[in-house]
């Protein structure tokens, strides 16, 4: 059993987004599925850190969410910038459950454990906000973020806690010092981010140690669109 993570999905199965129209893209659905049956296996679980799929409501993810239920493993979704389908908790477990997508878990103020690990994240929010709208999306996120963690201290003490988050929490030289705090206050040690793409702005995010935490990239494209291991 192993632990895996991969980020910005940007399936459009439903809906007319296709990413294929992105240098790089060129027939990324069928890439991706077949890295990821390569790779992981039905005892696995998959973080997918955000930007799940270009459908505006979950009626309209409807093809996206079976293509990732009928994938090999169980799958823990959160919430991504492009994510407009999502909606409350209860309301997006119901509908996964009268769909029969039974392999599709939610993230929100919550954790789960994984092969040994607590699974904890948020979405995480834009570096140096300084908009009092931008403030208050941060102010939010970061709330979400303890109550995962909380989550996890409360139901799962003995595991280590992972954060998964959409945002890159560094990026340059800018941060998202809220976030950042959290990260540092309680301890954590690895740190998995998605939304970035292309070569020159992937060079941008700050990858590997920092200030005591390993930062990771997962963004689908960086990725090469296989899913990647979380190691020990």
């Amino acid at each position: 059993m192993s632990l895996f993570v991969i980020a910005d999905l940007h399936l459009s199965l439903g809906s007319k987004k296709p990413m294929d129209v992105f240098r790089g893209w060129e027939n990324y659905v069928e890439r991706l599925e077949r890295n990821w049956r390569a790779v992981v296996t039905e005892q696995d679980t998959v973080v997918v850190a955000g930007d799940i799929s270009w459908g505006m409501s979950l009626a309209e993810s409807k093809a996206d969410f079976q293509w990732l239920n009928a994938l090999p493993g169980q799958k823990i979704l959160l919430k991504g910038n492009h994510d407009y389908w999502w909606s409350t908790k209860t309301r997006i477990e119901t509908f996964f459950q009268e769909e029969g997508f039974t392999s599709l878990h939610v993230l929100h103020n919550n954790a789960y454990l994984a092969q040994g690990k607590a699974i904890c994240g948020s979405r995480g929010w834009l570096y140096n906000s300084e908009k009092d709208e931008d403030i208050k999306i941060v102010n939010r996120e970061v709330g979400r973020l303890k109550l995962s963690l909380d989550d996890a201290e409360k139901r799962f003490p003995e595991a280590e806690p992972i954060v998964f988050l959409h945002y890159p929490p560094v990026y340059g030289t800018m941060a998202c010092n809220g976030i950042l705090t959290v990260l540092r206050e309680r301890n954590i040690r690895r740190c998995y981010f998605g939304h970035i793409h292309g070569s020159q702005a992937s060079k941008r995010a700050i990858k590997g140690e920092w200030e005591g935490i390993k930062m990771h990239l997962i963004s689908c494209d960086y990725v090469g669109f296989v899913p990647v291991l979380v190691r020990e």
